[in-house]
């Protein structure tokens, strides 16, 4: 991973990520591995937020659907 444009916050949130995997394994719903998140990003005091929705543009025109992003961190990083 070479030229990353957050690399700091990236190799923070994949080792992140990875505690949660190491902690839980595989299996379970995709709120239960939110929720771990979650609490890892307050215990790192990571600021975030969750669920955000953006309007899609397609063509000038904006999608009766919104795109969802699971996490946004540091008001940069989907």
């Amino acid at each position: 991973m070479n030229n990353l444009l957050y690399e700091k916050d990236t190799y923070k949130i994949i080792g992140i990520c990875m505690e949660v995997h190491n902690q839980l394994g595989k299996g379970f719903s995709e709120i239960v591995y939110s929720d771990a998140l979650e609490f890892e990003f307050i215990d790192n005091k990571i600021k975030y937020s969750k669920e955000k929705n953006f309007n899609l543009n397609y063509k000038g025109n904006i999608l009766p659907h919104k795109y969802r992003a699971d996490f946004i961190i540091n008001d940069s990083i989907i």
